[in-house]
């Protein structure tokens, strides 16, 4: 085939969609109707499904539907077993959490001697009094490392060390960076010259908003609400039938549902390729993708797969951005006029903290502005001149040694594969639990050596300090529950939680991970401090923490108790972007390294241009390529991953064992609850801030940041789910059945 073959080929092409095109509208609208009509009948079916004489049978007649249907739908229903106990089963293989996180190169671990921890464990797991528990304490020297005893118990022959138990076989895993020894190490504590976060002396421009509805055309913004024809909701569509109502001065247009940027993606093997295609469409006359917009760095479209950004101009002056709605709350089938309304309830709970509030484009965006102008500004008070930024060698290894929520899927034969029942268990506003402190300063470098010259006391107060260790673990023989501590996976930028009795790993973990694997309330892990960073406590995020807590409770209160369902509604998911606002601003903090995207068109006889130095290809249409390059950290003054850092180590402990506010009735000191509070063998998955049993938390719960909230139950017997297309049916099921138990 030559060029001229080609160009007559997109032309027949060309005339083939524009056939195509009225059939699609036709359909899309059918399609649309349809949908409806089936969300009305499905909630029928739940309606009539907790009537206690509800069979499945008649409801699949009248419904036209199977009975497998009703019973997805209404899982009491179904067939129900009486419940049994799970049965255990000897833990042979570990199940990697594949929640990515990234990797940056660094030197491997080189394992020193380590210094035992202090025996934290050894004081009453309910009990905070580390006092206390450093009484019943002292250290020995012992060849050259220090062994802890206890005062009270007659001494004993020392047992030997257990010995490792073997990776599971196929498991090869990566090697994590580590700070090199002696001064080249040393040179990585400082902080970056001139490069300090401060508070703002400006106020954030203004953007007017617009929310569409792909799916049915319906566009509501300040001045009213209409219905566009769409087309096939193409960029150059929408672009064209948005302009032609709405003024220039419309800058922000999100979408609340229909999601455009997927409409080809049968077509490509990935989200990202069809997100990338629809982005890079043919525009109307006069407009182009935003190349600048003075010193905003955000020009340029965002290729990601669920909640993308494109940004075009036309001309120099007009300039909009079509964004995901699904960025701030998942709008959960509520209509442009109620996403709407929720965004000025949200303006509205913010601005009573705020008197220079502006929702920028994205949740994280606006946590770490509304962040910056809570830095002390008055003159003499401390950080006033700013928090210091760590240097790029501390950014690095924070960025490759600390990871995020933790993502598990536990799989036979380390559970039955048949359970009693599952369940959901879900921390309310987690992250907002874990702001009360964080590090400021430049750290401390504590070496195995330093570590080791320390008292007793110096120790506990370093690990319950804000910290970051490099530590060496050693699982207990008869282990028999979850893991403690993130190790990294086979394969990059994963995590997994290691569990079997004997096993010896290394890994950098946060001091709040470290104090639990010593005092869990199970049995204690033996941990060997190889390095760590420890900083100064402060408090840079309660204050912002604080203020978004307020906002966070006074919007849930509005959604329980306004008069009208469209303001309840709109309350309740302003709540959820408020939750946004932390959780993604916390994110923000960790500083990734700058990724940018571009796309350039096609020559005229289909030859791929040029794309720039060190890109790499991530995408390739009939008329344009998409092309990505790593920019690697960049001098961002509101860089502070060591506060994402202990903010997720916190959560992740939390998620095995925490206080929950209420006192236990029987001893009378704050309750507990976590992972490790339910039997042995009954937990199924992780999920961030979640946990997934097979028997039923029986956890106090107020509606506090912190507790844990059923969000699913099936009280009888199911298949243990062993893929991540299984797990997220049951999730499902299991917060129908609870919502129809519940109705």
């Amino acid at each position: 085939m030559n060029a001229k073959t080609y160009t007559e080929g997109l032309a027949e092409l060309r005339e083939v969609r524009d056939e195509i095109k009225p059939l699609e509208r036709q359909l899309a609208k059918v399609q649309a109707e349809l949908d409806k009509l089936q969300a009305r009948r499905d909630q029928k079916i739940v309606e009539l499904g907790v009537f206690e004489k509800a069979r499945a049978d008649r409801l699949a007649t009248s419904a036209g539907v199977s009975v497998i249907d009703v019973v997805a739908l209404v899982p009491s229903l179904g067939p129900q077993e009486p419940e049994s106990a799970p049965t255990g089963a000897a833990p042979t293989d570990s199940a990697a959490g594949d929640h990515p996180e990234p990797q940056a190169p660094a030197q491997a671990i080189k394992e020193p001697a380590g210094a035992p921890a202090p025996d934290l464990q050894r004081q009453d797991p309910e009990s905070g009094d580390r006092a206390a528990a450093l009484n019943r304490l002292r250290v020995a020297a012992a060849d050259g490392a220090f062994d802890l005893e206890v005062l009270d118990e007659p001494a004993a022959a020392p047992v030997p060390a257990p010995a490792p138990a073997p990776v599971p076989t196929g498991e090869q895993e990566r090697m994590l960076p580590s700070i090199p020894e002696g001064a080249a190490g040393d040179r990585w504590i400082y902080a970056e010259p001139n490069l300090t976060s401060k508070r703002p002396n400006f106020k954030q421009a203004t953007r007017q908003m617009a929310f569409l509805d792909t799916a049915t055309g319906v566009l509501v913004w300040q001045a009213g609400t209409v219905t566009l024809d769409l087309g096939r909701a193409s960029v150059a569509e929408i672009l064209t039938a948005v302009y032609a109502t709405v003024p220039a001065d419309v800058e922000r247009i999100y979408i609340t549902a229909g999601d455009p940027w997927h409409q080809n993606a049968g077509r490509h093997p990935w989200l990202k390729d069809a997100v990338a295609e629809w982005l890079n469409g043919p525009l109307p006359d006069g407009w182009q993708v935003e190349s600048s917009r003075g010193k905003d760095r955000q020009a340029g479209h965002l290729v990601h797969p669920r909640n993308p950004v494109g940004r075009w101009q036309r001309g120099k002056d007009q300039h909009t951005e079509i964004r995901s709605v699904g960025e701030w709350f998942d709008p959960a089938g509520a209509d442009p006029a109620t996403v709407r309304a929720a965004f000025v309830e949200l303006w509205k709970a913010l601005r009573r903290h705020w008197d220079d509030v502006v929702l920028m484009g994205s949740p994280s965006q606006t946590g770490r502005d509304l962040w910056s102008r809570t830095i002390p500004a008055k003159a003499g008070a401390k950080w006033a001149d700013g928090y210091p930024v760590m240097s790029q060698e501390i950014r690095g290894l924070l960025h490759a040694t600390a990871g995020q929520g933790r993502t598990e899927l536990i799989t036979p034969p380390r559970v039955p594969e048949r359970v009693p029942g599952w369940y959901e268990a879900d921390r309310t506003f987690a992250y907002a639990k874990h702001t009360w402190t964080s590090g400021v300063g430049v750290p401390q470098r504590v070496t195995a050596a330093a570590f080791a010259a320390m008292s007793e006391k110096e120790q506990a107060d370093a690990l319950f300090s804000p910290s970051h260790w490099q530590v060496r673990v050693t699982i207990p023989r008869d282990w028999d529950h979850v893991g403690l501590l993130p190790a990294p996976a086979p394969g990059e930028r994963a995590w997994h939680y290691p569990y079997e009795g004997g096993r010896t790993f290394v890994t950098w973990a946060g001091g709040a991970e470290v104090n639990l694997a010593l005092r869990n309330p199970l049995q204690p892990w033996r941990i060997e401090i190889l390095d760590g960073l420890v900083w100064e406590k402060g408090d840079p995020l309660k204050e912002w923490s604080n203020k978004l807590k307020d906002a966070w409770r006074s919007l849930r209160a509005v959604g329980e108790v306004h008069g009208d369902e469209q303001q309840r509604q709109a309350a309740r998911l302003a709540s959820r972007a408020v939750r946004s606002i932390l959780l993604y601003g916390i994110g923000t903090f960790a500083q990734r390294p700058r990724i940018t995207t571009g796309s350039l068109e096609l020559g005229a006889g289909g030859e791929v241009p040029e794309i720039p130095d060190g890109a790499r290809l991530t995408g390739l249409t009939d008329t344009h390529v998409t092309w990505e390059r790593n920019g690697g950290f960049a001098r961002d003054p509101y860089a502070h991953p060591e506060w994402a850092a202990g903010v997720w180590s916190a959560a992740r402990a939390a998620l095995l064992s925490g206080p929950t506010g209420t006192k236990d009735p029987e001893t009378g000191k704050p309750a507990r609850a976590g992972a490790l509070h339910l039997p042995a063998g009954s937990i199924l998955a992780f999920r961030t801030d979640a946990i997934y049993s097979s028997v039923r938390p029986d956890w106090p719960y107020s509606g506090e940041p912190g507790d844990y909230l059923l969000k699913g139950a099936m009280s009888w017997e199911q298949t243990t789910p062993t893929t991540d297309e299984e797990f997220y049916v049951l999730q499902a099921l299991g917060r129908q059945a609870l919502e129809a138990e519940e109705l």
